[in-house]
């Protein structure tokens, strides 16, 4: 066993792991952080999205020793300060982005990613980016009429599928 610390949604947090501990387990077990969803532990679902340093990460990928020191952000980070849904999280509610719910955290934080780095992408960009998320109840038209909404584009030309 040995200890982590590593900075959660702006605050510190520290715990005991083994090597083999996953991020995405630490996240839920230690730190009790259950949004960050755990769906097929071989990165092919994009549950588990949460930011390392500022960086994408698929938390199932990655063990809790290699973020001992990192800043991490998770969805229980993304609303405002006073509480009230994120611009992305508003557009996935409005825009029906989500059914069961269980890809919503991954999909908001990759989406919190692509517009860090692509502000207004388009709807191929969107769903080439999305690549790595499965959603099995959406079919993903209105999760990307939800990012087009989040940057500020026009949702009625998506093409439905």
């Amino acid at each position: 066993m040995s200890q982590v610390t590593m900075t959660v949604n702006g605050k510190t947090a520290s715990g005991d792991v083994e090597g083999r501990t996953l991020l995405s387990h630490f996240l839920r077990e230690t730190l009790n952080l259950t949004g960050t969803h755990v769906g097929c532990d071989t990165s092919q679902c994009g549950a588990c999205v949460v930011h390392v340093n500022g960086e994408a990460v698929k938390a199932c990928t990655m063990l809790a020793a290699e973020a001992d020191g990192a800043s991490v952000d998770t969805i229980e980070g993304q609303a405002n300060a006073d509480g009230s849904l994120n611009v992305i999280q508003q557009a996935f509610q409005d825009h029906h982005g989500l059914q069961c719910g269980f890809c919503t955290p991954g999909m908001v934080m990759s989406t919190a990613a692509l517009l860090k780095d692509n502000p207004k992408p388009s709807e191929a960009e969107i769903r080439d980016y999305l690549e790595g998320n499965i959603c099995r109840c959406t079919g993903y038209h209105n999760i990307v009429k939800a990012i087009l909404a989040a940057s500020g584009q026009d949702v009625s030309a998506v093409a439905a599928e």
